[in-house]
């Protein structure tokens, strides 16, 4: 029962949260993992199973009709039955997709069934210039749509830990084994994902830099992070020096060419006062 609240507990501050004070970053793995982690007494596997997740969901973006996966229902569950079962990221893995895509659709469709219908409500108040009351049902409705959502992840860990367990046991070596390489190959996926958003030619020597600092030296995560950090400041620097030439370049070109035409103008009226 503890496990299940907590869990519960854990989606609506997070999912919840990540509508209320404004697209927050709180539904992201690397928040949800190790929060359930806490509260579930194994903080490393949280760590482990939300770094894990954060790469493969740090390419989704859900845009209006444009969704995918919703990352903080799946990092719960997932965390939640990686730390019951003891089966760490291995189990974590291959759950958290298909999770992730029953939760955005279950999410989709209690926003239509509890908020869409208080549409018109929204727009009678707004003309009758009633806040109070449309302050009270905005996050009324907000409680509610979230507190439902929530019981999602306390069902599934109060019912369904006896029954995952069962069925990873009727579950054959060679399929887990399928599961387990497939899920290793998720978070390649996820980086593949965000560099097809962000990749910019001006800025692949940054990103073949660190390729090569993790394939060939095998240095820490914090060590390449500490290389990109001085790499930004080196460049920001040059970018600083860069503006302080050409803002000193303007008015002394912007000078000479005053005194150009100036030395032209006397020049022309000479001329004119000789041939006169």
């Amino acid at each position: 029962m503890y496990n299940a609240i907590v869990v519960a507990i854990a989606v609506f501050v997070t999912v919840g949260g990540f509508d209320l004070i404004g697209m927050s970053m709180l539904y992201q793995p690397i928040v949800v993992g190790p929060l359930v982690g806490a509260l579930l007494g194994d903080v490393q596997t949280g760590l482990t199973v939300g770094a894990s997740l954060q790469a493969i969901f740090m390419g989704v973006v859900n845009v209006g009709g444009a969704s995918s996966a919703e990352p903080g229902l799946a990092t719960a569950l997932s965390t939640a039955f990686a730390i019951i079962l003891g089966g760490g990221v291995s189990t974590a893995l291959p759950l958290a997709l298909p999770l992730g895509v029953i939760g955005l659709q279950v999410k989709n469709l209690t926003f239509v069934a509890i908020v869409g219908p208080f549409a018109s409500v929204f727009d009678r108040l707004a003309k009758e210039g009633k806040e109070k009351q449309i302050t009270w049902l905005h996050f009324g409705l907000w409680a509610m749509q979230w507190f439902l959502y929530s019981l999602i992840p306390f069902f599934v860990v109060l019912t369904g830990v006896g029954a995952v367990k069962s069925v990873i046991g009727m579950i054959p070596q060679v399929v887990l084994g399928g599961l387990t390489v497939a899920g290793n190959l998720l978070p390649a996926v996820g980086m593949a994902m965000l560099l097809k958003i962000l990749w910019d030619n001006k800025i692949a020597v940054f990103y073949l830099f660190g390729f090569l600092l993790v394939a060939y030296l095998n240095l820490p995560l914090i060590a390449v992070a500490a290389f990109a950090l001085i790499g930004a400041i080196l460049v920001a620097l040059r970018d600083y020096q860069f503006k302080q030439l050409s803002s000193k370049n303007v008015p002394a070109r912007v000078g000479s060419g005053s005194e150009i035409s100036t030395n032209e103008t006397s020049e022309k009226n000479e001329e004119e006062d000789f041939f006169s």
